[in-house]
């Protein structure tokens, strides 16, 4: 008898959609967590989901946080995104539950962690973030948010307060079903290295940081 030496599964059907795959205990500093973890089988990503206490289903604090490995694990300054991680995850404990949806694959906006180096450069030499994606031939913007809608789902989420100061993130959720009670600001104190890119963050990208206007003298 001859022996099937073919790869497993390889006639078997591609998985599709986001699938929750496990679900362990994450003490941080800022309190206790149980990490989500997800697998999203249309784009190969893994994904996390931190939790908070007990959930309900809806009006429940909600952090799409997007991936950033320049500011939430080397600190940069260049922007905002280390505080505001440490801030959604501060207010979902204070809250006394909550949801911190940590977003791969969403890196610089989404075209990836070299891409955004390149656009860092360029911007170091005077493009704002929006020109330098573009003078890069990349899209401003290349997040999609429907996989942090499915893991809301997934979680019994229906409708969030979503901590954010970026409306597409909202609209977004709306268009994939996850109802947006209110918006929370989470505005972070800007730095000289990074109120231009704040700015631009307002004026090209509508995000809603009216604190701006009390820092005119930062260059």
């Amino acid at each position: 008898m001859t022996e099937n030496l073919g790869v497993v599964g390889e006639h078997s059907p591609r998985r599709s959609g986001v699938e929750r795959v496990v679900n362990a205990p994450l003490p941080t500093v800022h309190g206790k967590f149980q990490a989500i973890g997800f697998m999203d089988h249309d784009r190969g990503e893994e994904q996390v989901a931190l939790v908070h206490g007990d959930i309900a289903t809806d009006r429940v604090l909600t952090r799409l946080h997007s991936e950033c490995l320049t500011g939430d694990a080397f600190g940069s300054r260049h922007c905002e995104c280390g505080d505001q991680l440490d801030a959604a995850l501060r207010s979902v404990v204070a809250e006394g539950s909550g949801v911190v949806l940590y977003l791969r694959g969403h890196e610089g906006r989404g075209i990836g962690l070299l891409a955004k180096l390149r656009a860092m450069a360029l911007q170091a030499d005077g493009l704002d973030t929006v020109e330098a994606n573009l003078a890069l031939g990349l899209p401003v913007d290349a997040r999609d948010y429907g996989v942090a809608a499915a893991m809301l789902h997934d979680l019994g989420v229906r409708s969030v307060r979503l901590m954010s100061n970026n409306p597409r993130k909202r609209e977004a959720l709306v268009r994939h079903g996850i109802q947006v009670a209110e918006q929370v600001p989470l505005l972070i104190e800007p730095c000289e290295s990074n109120i231009t890119y704040l700015r631009t963050k307002r004026e090209r990208l509508d995000h809603d940081l009216p604190h701006l206007d009390a820092v005119a003298h930062l260059s």
